[in-house]
């Protein structure tokens, strides 16, 4: 078995304009104090870096990793940069601020945009000596997820070739810079869950780059098997945001409570420990399925404070790093394979 390395620390939801938070040097140096040991970067924020820089400077690269205070960069995260590779119409609005000023207003321009902002972070992250970037997909689909009124026939099946026709282009430069796409499945993506999962990576040709980012919150908000998900698509898990979530339906809202807010909804995101996520089984498949790369906090709650929920992430998720066992707890008992013992003892001389 392989062992999950951790703890590390998500950047995108601590960075501020006010130290410790406004630059690499000094939100490492923070996180470096409450224990972690690995820092997933946001590839969108130029208060940690410059992407294009990056992608064109193996020198820029090292000088990253040496503002790091000892902390080991785990992944470029590229979520921004995926939503924006397909976007319904109806989200054009909302999505645009993620987008850089001069391709808003134009949807045909924004995807282009993100088509080679996604092209740079496989080229950075092949400088910075990363095998994987997780992402968004994007959502062409997403309006029409409850089939009323039903969807016309093949519409399903144009969405998922178009959402792959549109990564193509991006999957192929992954592939030339040795870069997994981890894919976080999460409501409001044309991929969210598994079977969307699987229809995306038919779409895709199977490619080889397609990968998932494991979270257990967004399919306890889904009603998901979250656990027996790991045991179906271990060999596809390649990055792991530990992220705790509970489910609590009403006489007045379930699945679909989404207009309320965060506090409101029977659905919510939980700071490590406080949610419902069994996260000594989570840990447990992951290990079991030969994951061996990194557990990364992403801390999103609506009850508790960022810092609070930092302070607490790095014990919690080092206390569920299992140590996997150099023997068998049996092998005290075990003896070396004899064929004519074993059959006398099957009977069978």
């Amino acid at each position: 078995m392989s062992q999950i390395k951790g703890p590390a620390i998500f950047l995108a939801q601590f960075m501020g304009d006010a130290a410790p938070f406004n630059s690499l040097p000094n939100i490492t140096e923070w996180a470096k104090s409450l224990g972690y040991k690995g820092v997933q970067l946001p590839s969108w924020d130029s208060r940690i870096m410059d992407l294009a820089k990056a992608a064109e400077s193996k020198d820029y690269c090292d000088d990253l990793k040496a503002q790091t205070n000892g902390l080991e960069i785990t992944e470029l995260a590229s979520h921004l940069q995926g939503q924006l590779v397909a976007s319904h119409p109806s989200y054009d609005e909302m999505f645009d601020i993620f987008a850089a000023p001069e391709v808003r207003g134009n949807p045909a321009e924004r995807s282009a945009w993100a088509t080679e902002q996604l092209k740079l972070v496989m080229k950075a992250s092949a400088n910075l000596g990363l095998n994987v970037t997780p992402s968004f997909s994007g959502a062409l689909m997403w309006p029409y997820i409850y089939p009323w009124p039903q969807r016309p026939g093949g519409f399903v099946e144009e969405g998922f070739k178009e959402l792959a026709k549109r990564w193509k282009p991006i999957l192929e430069c992954a592939d030339e810079y040795g870069v997994d796409v981890a894919y976080e499945l999460h409501p409001g993506e044309d991929l969210y869950d598994g079977a969307t999962f699987e229809q995306f990576l038919e779409a895709t040709g199977n490619s080889a780059r397609v990968h998932i980012n494991y979270d257990p919150s967004h399919f306890i908000l889904q009603c998901l098997d979250y656990v027996g998900f790991i045991d179906v698509y271990a060999s596809r898990i390649k990055a792991f945001h530990v992220k705790d979530a509970e489910f609590r339906p009403s006489a007045k809202s379930g699945v679909y409570g989404g207009y309320l807010g965060w506090k409101e909804r029977p659905g919510r995101f939980r700071s490590l420990g406080d949610g419902q996520v069994d996260f000594k089984q989570v840990f447990t498949r992951l290990t079991a399925g030969g994951y061996s790369s990194w557990a990364v906090l992403e801390w999103e709650c609506c009850y508790k404070d960022s810092s609070q929920g930092a302070v607490e992430g790095a014990p919690f998720i080092a206390s569920h790093l299992i140590d996997v066992p150099a023997k068998a707890f049996d092998d005290f008992a075990g003896s070396a394979s004899d064929t004519a013992r074993n059959r006398r003892i099957l009977g069978l001389t």
